[in-house]
């Protein structure tokens, strides 16, 4: 797959504080790629070194394998802050003018607004949208130059369950058109639901990278309910159990590698036990994301 972004011991300090310090990242063509941290995490600072914004301390970055210029961010549509639009203007109005600086096509527009849900309020003010629909105004915008890439700095911040609920859907869709992706949120669900691909920064170094997908591999937990008066000796004499604890009158099991829940059924159905309840727990991102921290933090102690 194709290289899309790499950064290279990219850093960045103000004063005497390093908001970003020697980032390597690598991104491909196609990839949902997340930037999650906590706030301060130095997401937003990275943002804005790649778009030119602000000018890295030290370290260097390329799009497309080649340094970056004004050619290369035409290939590149980005959400950093509230975009201006005005507001006695309606959302159709709003992007032909954007469209016109940018040099787009406006053809684009009426897919855009398709693709975020605005096609029945193009002709509405600006200024009587909700904050859902004026987040997906200013997607809408970076997308109107047709871009191989999208960023996008926390696209969800402040919005109701309803409007982050539309915003990831959205996220999707454009991922599923083929676009490149590059999301930078503080909210661990949004980075697992829409993001192929993450890395954790915690005060601007990255502590943690890989597929979403290969999160809570290895580890399991099988959690099961059954009525036996000796379930817990029972449970501890399974091969693959590493450990049993009993919570809130279940037992959750953490087994050994290659070990699944069927294996445990199978054992207790041998030995003449109906689990009334079984279920897999894989760990989720948030906990491994909060291990990680963890682990960095009584490293440094």
């Amino acid at each position: 797959m194709e290289t899309v972004l790499s950064t290279n011991k990219l850093t960045k300090n103000f004063g005497r504080l390093c908001a970003v310090n020697r980032l390597d990242l690598e991104v491909k063509r196609g990839q949902v790629f997340g930037m999650l941290g906590p706030n301060g995490s130095g997401k937003t600072t990275t943002l804005g070194m790649l778009m030119g914004v602000t000018n890295p301390t030290s370290g260097s970055f390329t799009w497309f394998g080649e340094p970056a210029t004004h050619l290369t961010r035409k290939k590149i549509g980005a959400v950093l802050e509230h975009p201006i639009f005005y507001p006695y203007l309606s959302g159709q109005k709003n992007l032909e003018l954007n469209a016109m600086v940018k040099g787009a096509d406006p053809a684009n527009i009426a897919k855009v607004l398709e693709v975020v849900e605005l096609s029945g309020r193009k002709d509405d003010k600006y200024k009587t949208y909700s904050l859902g629909m004026k987040q997906r105004l200013a997607i809408a915008s970076a997308l109107v130059s047709d871009p191989i890439i999208l960023i996008l700095d926390e696209p969800t911040n402040g919005l109701d369950p309803m409007g982050i609920a539309e915003i990831r859907e959205i996220i999707k869709r454009i991922a599923a058109d083929g676009k490149t992706i590059i999301l930078a949120s503080h909210l661990l669900d949004e980075v697992q639901k829409v993001c192929t691909h993450f890395a954790v920064l915690r005060k601007g170094t990255l502590v943690h990278s890989g597929p979403v997908d290969d999160v809570g591999k290895g580890e399991e937990v099988v959690e099961v309910v059954a009525y036996h008066d000796d379930l817990v000796h029972i449970l501890h004499e399974f091969r693959g159990a590493l450990s049993v604890k009993q919570e809130n009158g279940k037992f959750n099991v953490r087994m050994r590698e290659d070990f699944h829940s069927v294996d445990l059924n199978k054992f207790l159905f041998e030995k003449g036990i109906v689990a009334s309840h079984i279920i897999t727990q894989k760990k989720s991102l948030e906990k491994q994301f909060l291990e990680i921290l963890q682990e960095i933090q009584e490293t440094k102690s």
